[in-house]
């Protein structure tokens, strides 16, 4: 077994398994939710993140002599951010059974449907876009001599190793319940979306952007993927309670709004 082999083959599972597992938890909300029709845009916007991908990676090496844009990285991470905190709101909004019924049978949230779709495609894009030009230029360091056959061996093992737990994922979820399909998913994508953040600090902190306070003590949760420093943490928290309060919020003028429709007075 060759370097270049365990190289690309770990290369390829590190940057792509974070992407293939939101890809993979939005085809199954989709295809169980009843939207099978949006599981092509979300895959034309992986897709179209490859392709993008590859073109980035072109300009890094011409412009940039290959090296790493951590300003550019940060921001791109904030966006596919912003998008998963976004459809996991919506998906908790939605995982009531009661409420996705109606929802479905008076389409009122119409403008958010078409919003969905359009988030659904772009959030597939940046969380693939985000680590595919970087695992193009690993590649290539890694090629820097050549492509070998241990190269390409390794980019193809990889890409059937994820393909069978993208698969594996998508039929474990098909056989839940709808509801139970969209807590996982919605919790899924704001734990990432949460984690993105971090990342995305930890980019403007290396280029000196946000200034960097580390806390020591907490060193042992970079196994977990988050980054001990005040910046990150605080922001992440402050995240999480946000969201905690908007969606009580929310939950509860739900509730009021079914009270009064059952007593048949209009909704205030």
């Amino acid at each position: 077994m060759s370097t270049a082999f365990v190289q690309t083959l770990v290369i390829l599972l590190r940057e792509g398994l974070e992407a293939m597992l939101v890809l993979a938890a939005l085809a199954s909300y989709l295809v169980k939710a009843g939207a099978e029709h949006r599981v092509k845009a979300l895959y034309g916007g992986a897709l179209a993140a490859v392709a993008a991908s590859l073109v980035a990676a072109w300009l890094f090496a011409v412009f940039n002599n290959g090296d790493h844009n951590d300003t550019l990285e940060g921001v791109v991470i904030l966006f596919a951010a912003a998008l998963m905190l976004y459809v996991s709101g919506w998906l908790m909004v939605k995982q009531d059974p009661r409420g996705w019924q109606d929802y479905l049978a008076t389409k009122a949230d119409r403008a958010l449907d078409q919003g969905t779709a359009w988030a659904v495609a772009a959030l597939a894009f940046f969380a693939v876009f985000r680590e595919g030009a970087e695992t193009v230029l690993f590649i290539a360091a890694v090629a820097k001599d050549g492509w070998t056959a241990g190269i390409f061996a390794g980019l193809l093992v990889g890409a059937v190793l994820l393909a069978a737990l993208f698969y594996f994922i998508n039929l474990i979820a098909r056989r839940l319940p709808l509801r139970p399909v969209f807590v996982i998913t919605s919790a899924f994508l704001f734990v990432m979306g949460v984690k993105f953040i971090g990342d995305a600090l930890q980019e403007f902190q290396e280029q000196n952007i946000i200034p960097l306070n580390e806390i020591k003590s907490l060193a042992w949760i970079e196994n977990i993927g988050l980054h001990p420093n005040v910046e990150a943490l605080s922001f992440q928290v402050l995240i999480v309670v946000a969201a905690l309060a908007t969606y009580s919020i929310v939950a509860r003028n739900t509730r009021l709004t079914r009270e009064l429709a059952s007593k048949g007075r209009p909704a205030q």
